[in-house]
């Protein structure tokens, strides 16, 4: 990949960053900034060297907008909102940017051309600019336009953070300190079964926890009575069977269901963490956005005061992590969850191969 920090003569050029503003938004309010301010670093280096910015981003599932993104980003830089994607606004603002000014394009999954990774599309966004960056890594597990097809169109850079992302999670795919302990929760068990295969053979330890943990108990015969699991999934027998799978012993409950784990499954997680010299943590251990967070905000706390060598990834245990203002206390904090995931079972993504 060519990185954006060997860039040389960008001034008065029109540099279209692929950004990941996808914050969560509760009455027009941004209640987490974490990952708007990954980008900064990034931002600030291209403003600084006198080129033009064009923003893009998705954000959200149902046609969500991004003008809250550029409310928020309007009180510590100039920037202009273009309110569409592809049309004559956008196309005007771009013409009329000064060096160092950026226009943040509307929600980029507006146009049906992003998520079918249409050539077109991707082609009227090269239109718009002379060079492409990546600074979207939570995205680069996706197979569409702005992530895949346009770094085709221009010459194309990583971000800092996107850089920053790959180094960091590459060092959990390296030669790591033991005791390594994986922890791994959250839902969606299909997704997580390359990653336990895949370091099964790397750890000491898997603590299995939050609605992934339900498939295993199921399988040995617990009753889980009305607890969410992926009923289109089984564990696969070696999983199930090795020795170095830990699940838990006790857990909350509410109307016949797990909500999280207990607390002496909590007690013999801090153990585990205790004697370990390096942790890998995805996923929460618990329903934490119906209120049960108490074990994960525990952990958390543990392993921030902890000497082990701690990487995190998850979008939900991030959101946490940024809550309780803990991020500099990990050796990392990955702005990805999915992608996260992805690329540590596979050791690339579609994104950053089409950097290459």
């Amino acid at each position: 990949m060519q990185l954006l920090k060997n860039i040389k003569n960008i001034k008065s050029k029109v540099v279209i960053v692929r950004a990941d503003f996808n914050v969560p938004i509760i009455n027009g309010k941004i209640t987490d900034d974490f990952r708007i301010k990954k980008a900064l670093p990034t931002i600030n280096f291209l403003r600084k060297a006198g080129a033009k910015i064009i923003l893009i981003s998705h954000i959200g599932e149902s046609g969500e907008s991004l003008l809250p993104v550029a409310k928020y980003l309007a009180k510590i830089m100039p920037i202009h909102f273009s309110g569409e994607v592809i049309g004559p606004k956008t196309t005007t603002l771009v013409k009329n940017l000064k060096n160092s000014e950026i226009v943040l394009l509307e929600n980029l999954r507006m146009d049906p051309g992003e998520e079918k990774n249409d050539g077109i599309f991707a082609m009227n966004l090269a239109c718009l600019a002379g060079i492409y960056v990546n600074e979207a890594f939570p995205v680069c597990h996706r197979h569409h336009a702005s992530i895949v097809a346009l770094p085709k169109l221009l010459p194309c850079y990583a971000g800092f953070t996107l850089v920053e992302e790959i180094k960091h999670l590459s060092v959990a795919l390296r030669k790591t300190p033991h005791p390594f302990l994986f922890i791994l929760g959250g839902a969606k068990f299909s997704t997580k079964i390359p990653l336990l295969e895949k370091f099964l053979k790397k750890v000491d330890k898997i603590y299995i926890g939050g609605a992934i943990a339900n498939n295993f108990l199921k399988e040995k015969g617990f009753n889980i009575k009305k607890s969410t699991f992926d009923k289109n999934s089984t564990v696969p027998k070696n999983i199930l069977a090795s020795k170095k799978i830990i699940l838990p012993i006790d857990f909350v409950w509410k109307d016949n269901s797990i909500k999280d784990i207990g607390a002496k499954s909590a007690k013999e997680l801090l153990v585990s963490i205790k004697k370990s010299k390096f942790v890998l943590w995805n996923g929460p251990l618990g329903f934490y956005e119906q209120g049960f967070d108490k074990s994960t905000k525990l952990v958390l706390k543990t392993l921030s005061e902890s000497k082990a060598k701690t990487i995190i990834g998850g979008g939900d245990t991030v959101d946490l992590v940024s809550k309780l203002k803990l991020e500099k206390k990990f050796f990392f904090v990955s702005s990805g969850g999915g992608a996260a995931l992805e690329f540590l079972a596979t050791g690339t993504l579609p994104g950053i191969k089409a950097l290459e």
